[in-house]
Parts: C-alpha cells; sequence; structure tokens
C-alpha cells in the first residue's frame, strides 16, 4: 500500500527542514519506503477532511491503507516498529532507542518549542523580551544534561536509532539562535545525523517539494 505524509503547502521556515514532516521523511527514507506527499494549506489544515485524520489540525499525518495516524514521533515509532533499520533487535536496546524518543520529544523539544511562541505568538506582548533570556537558559540546561550525557560516543546508545533520528531533528531546531554551537559535542552530533545519506534525501525532497508549485487538491 501506498504511504501518503502530508506537508505545509508553503512551509514557515521556507525549507529549511525544521518542519516535522521532514523527521517523518527521514524514517521512510532510513527504513526504504517509498511515499508520496500532499500538500496542505493553513486553511485546509482547518477543514472537517483534515481534521478527521489530525484532529488538531496540524501537520505531518500518516496514511497507509485504512490506517491514518497523526503525531510525528508516532509515525515514526510505527515506521520504525515495521520496517528494520531503526530500532535496535535485541530488546533492551530497543527500548532505550524508544526512551530516547520520548525524551527528544517531552524533556529536550519543549524549552526550544517555547522559542517560537515566545518569538512568533507572543512577539508583541510587552514581557516577550524579558521571557527570552529565561528560555534561553533552559534550553541550555537541557542542552548541557544532553552533551554530558552523549560524552564522546557517535550515537546515544550504541548503533543510529530512531532515538537518535528523533533528537537531531529536535536539536536542527536549535540551530538558528546559535545555541547549538555553544555545545560542540551536541553541534557534531546533528552534524553527523545531517551527514546520513537518508536524512540528505529526506532534506532534499522536502526543499524541492516547497520551492515547487502544487495543484490544489481535488
Amino acid at each position: 500500500m501506498t504511504v501518503t505524509i502530508t506537508a505545509f503547502e508553503r512551509s514557515p521556515d521556507s525549507g529549511m527542514g525544521l518542519a516535522r514532516d521532514t523527521r517523518v521523511r527521514w524514517a521512510l527514507e532510513e527504513t526504504g519506503q517509498a511515499y508520496e506527499v500532499r500538500p496542505v494549506s493553513f486553511a485546509a489544515m482547518k477543514e472537517p477532511a483534515h481534521l478527521a485524520v489530525h484532529p488538531f489540525g496540524q501537520i505531518p499525518t500518516y496514511e497507509e491503507g485504512d490506517l491514518a495516524l497523526f503525531e510525528s514521533g508516532a509515525i515514526i515509532f510505527h515506521i520504525a516498529s515495521h520496517h528494520p533499520g531503526l530500532l535496535p533487535d535485541d530488546a533492551n536496546a530497543r527500548a532505550r532507542a524508544i526512551t530516547w524518543m520520548f525524551a527528544a520529544l517531552n524533556t529536550v523539544e519543549p524549552p526550544i518549542l517555547e522559542t517560537v511562541v515566545a518569538r512568533f505568538t507572543e512577539g508583541d506582548k510587552p514581557w516577550s523580551k524579558e521571557r527570552m533570556p529565561l528560555i534561553a537558559d533552559r534550553i541550555r540546561h537541557r542542552l548541557s544534561q544532553l552533551s554530558t550525557r552523549l560524552g564522546d560516543a557517535e550515537w546515544l546508545d550504541g548503533a543510529f536509532s530512531a532515538g537518535d533520528l528523533v533528537m537531531v531533528s529536535v536539536l536542527l531546531r536549535t540551530r538558528p539562535s546559535g545555541i547549538l554551537n555553544e555545545f560542540p559535542s551536541l553541534a557534531a552530533y546533528v552534524a553527523r545525523g545531517e551527514a546520513r545519506p537518508a536524512y540528505q534525501r529526506a532534506f532534499a525532497a522536502q526543499l524541492a517539494f516547497n520551492t515547487a508549485s502544487h495543484p490544489a487538491p481535488g
């Protein structure tokens, strides 16, 4: 069955690869799965057809036959669980890789996303500028902890896994602020992720998608 994912018709980041469809594309590329992409405009994201798949009106979504999923973490876990390449065979190592997926999404990413909210959603509030240094300190605290845990290792727990895929995707969001460069081991870790051929294919595909013209869905 053909896999179809959704992506912004025009991503707010203009193709920098920070939108969450890039994570899903990367997982599909790592596992060698073909897929199609359906563009969704900001207006269409709030319409009943899309809300039936993603009740919160966001992207990405994943459809395969009669299966419809939302939330990038859940989608990547589904892909990794059904195709070799992203989760170890050893049960304990597999559990640790899944733990790192949750850590990336639930512990590392939230303060990073606060920056986006403070800058673009609350940027006109009188207290917005006062929040930014506090948010940056919370991000630095998490990255310091992660850097300590990673140490000199290539990946978080042995071989590259879905845990690394999600963590690298999350850390990429810190690059525009410059905070990532304050942690050389993490910057190098992210660079290793970006150097993977599967990531390069995923990034190139989403960039091409963001520079192409898309017909309106019929």
